[in-house]
């Protein structure tokens, strides 16, 4: 379920993550923010005040206990001890913190359902590298390559990408954290498919591959099976396209989530 904006103060130049208490069990936004209205406004924060406004008194041991846990979580850089409890919808506020093991990915198949088509082409970019997987040559690669990835962020992928890679590999397990842009797009107010999005927001970089889309796709692959090697050749760049410019989208959204919660990122070292 998604997780409504709420009006909040300004937090200065804050972690996204670290200024959250919707991990803890019963936390509401609106809570939340009546929190940082108080001038509670990180984890440190709410353990040194022996008493939180809206908190009952009989819990804040129980939640102290739990940030306690979540300082420790910080500390060992687990993704999967917030990915766990953060609800869906917030696993953008992984991104600043753990961008470093952040992978992008995009797949192209031959049919909208894994039932019926497979994955022709898999794109992931991240850590310093883009490297693409070709079905019949080196897909079977990519579980392993993905197994250093603790947030995968994809455009629709929890409906779409996610459940093709399940079916192609039934015992790959998807990293912990996931950021769908599909649905944080939408809760910034940008609506339509990928390619839409990047016009009105002149991100990407599309040389190339200029007016591609999915449905060429299939026709490339069907194209390259009938041995025109160049169509292949177009088809992992458009492939590659769509993921390399998920990195800039996502900048762009944790940016105006950043912005409407109140946050300031904090200056580059």
């Amino acid at each position: 379920m998604a997780v409504a904006a709420v009006p909040s103060p300004l937090l200065g130049s804050r972690s996204a993550l670290r200024s959250t208490f919707l991990h803890l069990p019963g936390f509401s936004p609106w809570s939340e923010v009546e929190l940082w209205r108080a001038g509670i406004l990180d984890w440190t924060e709410f353990r040194e005040h022996p008493t939180v406004p809206g908190v009952d008194p009989r819990w804040k041991g129980r939640y102290d206990r739990e940030l306690e846990g979540s300082e420790a979580a910080y500390r060992a850089r687990s993704v999967a001890h917030f990915a766990r409890r953060l609800p869906f919808p917030e696993h953008w506020r992984l991104y600043p913190e753990f961008r470093d093991v952040t992978g992008f990915l995009d797949i192209e198949t031959t049919s909208l359902s894994p039932f019926d088509g497979i994955v022709t082409v898999v794109t992931v970019h991240g850590r310093g590298a883009t490297r693409s997987f070709i079905a019949d040559e080196d897909l079977g690669e990519l579980p392993a390559y993905l197994r250093p990835f603790q947030v995968l962020v994809t455009f629709n992928g929890l409906r779409f990408d996610v459940p093709f890679l399940e079916a192609t590999f039934p015992s790959w397990v998807p990293p912990p954290g996931h950021i769908d842009l599909w649905p944080l797009f939408r809760r910034i107010g940008r609506t339509g498919g990928l390619k839409r999005i990047e016009q009105q927001l002149g991100i990407g970089d599309r040389s190339g591959v200029e007016g591609i889309h999915g449905l060429d796709a299939v026709r490339l692959w069907e194209s390259y099976r009938r041995g025109e090697a160049e169509s292949l050749k177009l088809l992992v760049e458009y492939n590659r396209a769509d993921t390399v410019n998920l990195e800039p989208l996502l900048e762009y959204a944790v940016a105006q989530m950043t912005e409407r919660l109140g946050l300031r990122r904090p200056p580059a070292t």
